[in-house]
């Protein structure tokens, strides 16, 4: 593939310490790379210096010719007074003024009678038609609404004023005009942040899918797993490149570091060897020899091994809990809304046994956070009761870390109240287990960051000694590493765990149970973790609770059939039922149902005969119910998406032969589609 961008020996100060040493990469057209490092290691300065927002010390930045760059920050301001759609169309203003001056051009050609201004106008209108066809430039409406929808905003969106919407709705506007631009390289900050399920997996599939060259900045491992085929490990300054997504950089990071580190040990044993050899010759009889080893010395000092570039980990871990009764929670029936007539959850029933690690899943306002408070007695249920269970000690972790006192220093703010005896020392050193160092235990609370705050927290949370940890978005603002840590220390706590996470890599490591709260106030229990839950959905065997009425009309939006989309709204749970019913079934139905109306004469009906009125058309396929078709479709469509998934796992990664097979699984399912495809049209032209 073509270079398109080149970057060589880029420097950057902020202070004493550089950000960027010495960053040198290329990048290939098409090419999809994770850009990944710890918090604070320059990932945002290298982009922005990429973008044209920022100038570096040193170093180069060469583009191919023509090549353009569209930039997603992590903040971005828009200020306007334009609607949602307006403000997206800016996105496409060269496109919309080519089609501009295409429509003047087509009216001056209707108008003139000059044969060498009309050969003149006719070249030029061709060469803007091609280049508007080029662009698919005749379909711009669809296009721009195909991504607002996408991303997230419905129908009755597209006419608020942008200055009313939030941050988070900012983000995703500004999200959408880059995708519309359609650069030749994506710069993207956490891209992901403020997307709900959908318009997350939406974005996944759009950026595997575009042509366009990407380099991705993410905290969710999941997505950069789903997106990306090479990942740059950006830290101390340098540049790592490794191919693969992130679950394949993990293993050859790990791989490369236990070469690295054996390497570096051997250099520094010769060094030390050669100097203890020196010291202990230089004058004796072997000083020959020693002269020998200086010269040999200096010669590996000239070209010292680099250290290993190991990322440490923050031993995260909490203590060993004390022990509970057998059942932790128990709810019956349990109910709350704020809206009348619209509860969030409604009899709601489940238990949850020492141990055992619960993750809450639902899309957003379905009521989990709702469903914590009313566990830890802080809101009244509507109906239903909670019961907890013998010698609970409940940790609970709030997502807006409210549990810190922003005016103490790190250090006190961490004091639980039921420990009275507990030192500075002791509580240094907790802090050091969770990755705050020397003076950031000495600072204010309030001078932390969001990755340094979220620490503290859970820093505090083990110095309570809960032996029940309540966990609600316990991995916001961590680094990938520190998101590891906090997996490994929930993983290896004895107690038991209930959490709330939009992380899906986090919840696949972490819970063995799920809770599953559906829009509609319904919900469901699973023993399994977000791999399962997954798989149940694609099997038809669950229904999906993130298939809300909006995410529907956005994807009806997005090309699937609205007879699909309405016959899902009328029956959520239908469409994951396999279409096994029969041909001959429904034919019986039919037959009955005409025998059963009183006052008439039944005649049968010849359903499958070519020479009914209606049907003179022979019929290739069998009679099968259009909706029925649809249903099929979509769950054979959603077995395919499982099984890319699949194709992402590292284990499944590394056996070539269940790679081959689920790839002529996935060949002999599309081959299918194809031919309920032609079913479908079939049904639709013929069925009465």
């Amino acid at each position: 593939m073509e270079v398109i961008l080149t970057v060589e020996h880029l420097r950057k100060h902020f202070s004493a310490d550089p950000v960027l040493v010495d960053v040198s990469f290329q990048l290939r057209a098409g090419d999809k790379v994770g850009l990944v490092g710890p918090n604070g290691c320059g990932k945002t300065t290298l982009l922005n210096i990429l973008a044209g927002r920022e100038e570096s010390e040193k170093g180069t930045i060469n583009k191919a010719s023509g090549t353009s760059i569209g930039y997603l920050e992590q903040r971005p301001k828009i200020s306007s007074n334009q609607t949602v759609l307006d403000e997206a169309k800016l996105a496409l203003a060269p496109l919309l003024k080519m089609q501009h001056e295409a429509e003047i051009l087509a009216n001056k050609l209707a108008q003139t009678t000059n044969q060498i201004e009309l050969i003149r106008l006719s070249t030029q209108y061709d060469q803007i038609h091609e280049s508007l066809q080029h662009h698919d430039a005749y379909h711009l409406d669809y296009r721009i609404e195909k991504i607002l929808h996408g991303v997230g905003f419905a129908d009755d969106e597209f006419t608020k004023p942008v200055s009313a919407l939030s941050g988070g709705e900012i983000n995703r506007l500004n999200l959408a005009q880059l995708l519309l631009e359609e650069p030749d390289i994506m710069l993207l900050d956490e891209p992901s942040n403020h997307l709900d399920l959908p318009a997350t997996e939406w974005l996944e599939n759009f950026l595997h899918d575009t042509t366009a060259a990407v380099i991705l900045v993410s905290h969710d491992r999941y997505f950069l797993d789903r997106v990306t085929n090479r990942t740059l490990e950006l830290f101390h300054g340098t540049v790592d490149d490794y191919s693969g997504n992130f679950s394949k950089y993990s293993t050859l990071k790990e791989e490369r570091l236990t070469v690295q580190t054996r390497t570096y040990e051997k250099y520094s044993e010769d060094v030390e060897k050669a100097k203890e050899f020196i010291r202990r010759n230089h004058y004796g009889m072997k000083a020959a020899q020693a002269e020998d080893r200086r010269k040999k010395l200096e010669r590996l000092l000239e070209t010292p091994a680099s250290p290993p570039r190991k990322i440490e980990t923050p031993p995260m871990h909490f203590n060993k809990p004390s022990r509970t009764g057998d059942i932790v929670f128990r709810c019956e029936k349990l109910s709350k809304g704020f809206v009348q007539g619209k509860p969030l959850f409604q009899d709601l029933t489940f238990a949850i046994e020492r141990g055992q690690r619960w993750a809450i899943l639902g899309p957003n306002g379905c009521g989990k956070t709702t469903l914590l408070r009313c566990l830890l007695n802080e809101i009244t249920p509507d109906s239903g009761q909670s019961f907890h269970g013998q010698g609970l000690k409940i940790g609970y972790f709030d997502q807006q870390l409210h549990v810190l006192d922003d005016s103490m220093q790190v250090v006190d703010a961490i004091r639980p109240v039921n420990k009275k005896i507990f030192e500075e020392p002791a509580r240094r050193s907790l802090l050091g287990l969770f990755g705050l160092t020397g003076d950031q235990q000495l600072q204010t609370v309030a001078s932390l960051s969001g990755g340094q705050r979220c620490r503290a927290a859970l820093a505090k949370l083990s110095a309570e000694d809960a032996n029940v940890l309540i966990l609600d978005e316990p991995t916001n603002h961590l680094d990938l590493w520190a998101r590891a840590a906090l997996e490994k220390a929930i993983r290896d706590f004895e107690g038991t765990v209930l959490f709330i996470s939009h992380d899906r890599y986090f919840v696949d490591r972490v819970a063995d149970h799920l809770l599953i709260i559906q829009p509609n106030a319904r919900f469901k229990t699973l023993e399994g973790n977000y791999s399962t839950f997954r798989y149940m959905v694609s099997k038809g065997l669950m229904a999906d609770p993130f298939l809300t009425d909006a995410y529907l009309d956005r994807k009806a939006a997005a090309g699937v059939g609205k007879s699909m989309v309405s016959a899902i709204k009328q029956n959520p749970n239908r469409h994951h039922k396999e279409p096994l019913q029969k041909e001959e079934h429904w034919k019986n139905q039919q037959r009955n149902q005409q025998q059963n109306q009183p006052g008439k004469t039944t005649k049968t009906i010849p359903l499958d005969s070519t020479q009914t009125k209606k049907d003179k058309k022979v019929r290739k396929f069998p009679f099968r119910k259009i909706h029925e078709i649809e249903e099929e479709i979509f769950a054979r469509e959603t077995q395919i998406m499982a099984w890319n998934e699949d194709l992402l796992r590292p284990e499944i990664v590394r056996d070539g032969e269940r790679t081959k097979a689920i790839h002529l699984e996935i060949k002999a399912e599309q081959e299918k589609i194809a031919t309920l495809y032609e079913h479908w049209e079939e049904a639709n032209e013929l069925n009465w």
